[in-house]
């Protein structure tokens, strides 16, 4: 009995010790399991939050830290931080939508300020609405008002080519004061030597048609140009002296005749028909107008239904922010002749005296 006994707690020791043995096992594999779960965890994880480290400085900077810190960004031309840089906001078009998550949160704070050095000067003013229907007058108000200037002088070349083709040269200057209506000119010749000294003196007027008088040094003496002598030819040119005013754009009525390509240039065609207040020897004129600078590139002049005289205006430059035709040809189509103004050495806005424009200034 008692030997039963004992084989039966051996066998109860040697199944705990068993037992214990695999229990001891079973808790080492699994605290070395999960060491090592531990370990790898926080390798994986660095990734994520250093992003967060690196994106708090930026939210909590003053205005010009993070104004700094997208223009760094955008040195390298990032597609998304790239438009926070103001230089590059507007030629971008809006390029926000394609912006990670983490960038994006800071550009609304940017774009108003991105905006305001992409604003347009003040010199490039919208044309009027009215130049797009069609409205002769607002053409022609548009082109006074873009070729208005204070003062302008300039050296001209006048070739003057008859029938023949044989051709004559005179030189001459201009200076003129005020613009349009509120005008004065001076014109003198300085060559040949036989008409060296002619002079002819203009006060335009925005009502009426404009005083004249000419000067000729070789009988010394002045006289006032009539009205009914203002269609004779100045000095042997295809000029008249009606031709040398300088029109207003109150002195005519207008009406729009349409587009035409003159050229190769988009022209606007309008008519103009002289006011009851202004005495002309034309009963209406044609103009051809470009419509990307509203440069007056060809003048046709009318008595009743022929053309009389034709004025072509070319060599086109900007010259101090002034769009100016360098050559002018007038043709005399009834006489087959003409005479090409040349202009040398235009000057804007360069300051004269109000006795320059004088009969004292002239007799000089």
């Amino acid at each position: 009995m008692s030997t039963q006994r004992t084989s039966v707690f051996g066998v109860v020791v040697v199944t705990m010790l068993v037992t214990s043995g695999l229990l001891v096992a079973g808790w080492y594999g699994a605290q070395k399991y999960f060491a090592q779960q531990t370990v790898t965890a926080p390798q994986e994880e660095p990734p994520a939050p250093a992003p967060k480290k690196r994106a708090r400085p930026a939210k909590n900077a003053g205005p010009g830290a993070q104004e700094a810190a997208a223009q760094t960004v955008a040195a390298p031309a990032a597609p998304g931080a790239a438009t926070a840089d103001p230089a590059s906001a507007r030629p971008e078009n809006e390029p926000f939508t394609s912006a990670t998550p983490a960038p994006a949160a800071p550009e609304p704070a940017h774009a108003p300020a991105a905006t305001e050095p992409s604003s347009p000067p003040a010199e490039a003013a919208p044309v009027p609405a009215s130049v797009d229907h069609g409205d002769a007058r607002g053409i022609m108000v548009e082109v006074q008002r873009r070729s208005d200037a204070k003062f302008y002088r300039y050296d001209g070349v006048l070739q003057s080519f008859d029938a023949k083709d044989r051709v004559t040269e005179k030189r001459w200057t201009l200076d003129q004061q005020g613009s349009h209506g509120r005008s004065k000119v001076v014109v003198r010749f300085t060559s040949p030597p036989e008409v060296k000294g002619v002079a002819l003196l203009i006060h335009n007027h925005p009502e009426r048609a404009s005083d004249q008088w000419m000067w000729t040094p070789a009988i010394e003496r002045d006289r006032r140009i009539a009205m009914q002598d203002r269609s004779t030819r100045f000095f042997g040119t295809d000029f008249s002296f009606e031709d040398m005013e300088e029109r207003d754009v109150d002195q005519y009525d207008y009406s729009f005749l349409g587009s035409e390509a003159l050229d190769g240039a988009a022209c606007w065609q309008i008519q103009s028909v002289p006011k009851q207040s202004r005495t002309s020897q034309y009963t209406r004129s044609i103009v051809w107008i470009r419509k990307d600078n509203f440069v007056i590139v060809r003048l046709d002049n009318f008595v009743k239904d022929d053309v009389i005289r034709r004025l072509t205006y070319s060599a086109i430059e900007n010259i101090q922010g002034y769009w100016t035709a360098r050559q002018l040809e007038m043709s005399d189509l009834p006489r087959h002749t003409r005479t090409r103004l040349t202009l040398e050495q235009v000057k804007y806005n360069t300051p004269m005296k109000d006795e320059e424009f004088t009969l004292q200034a002239i007799r000089r």
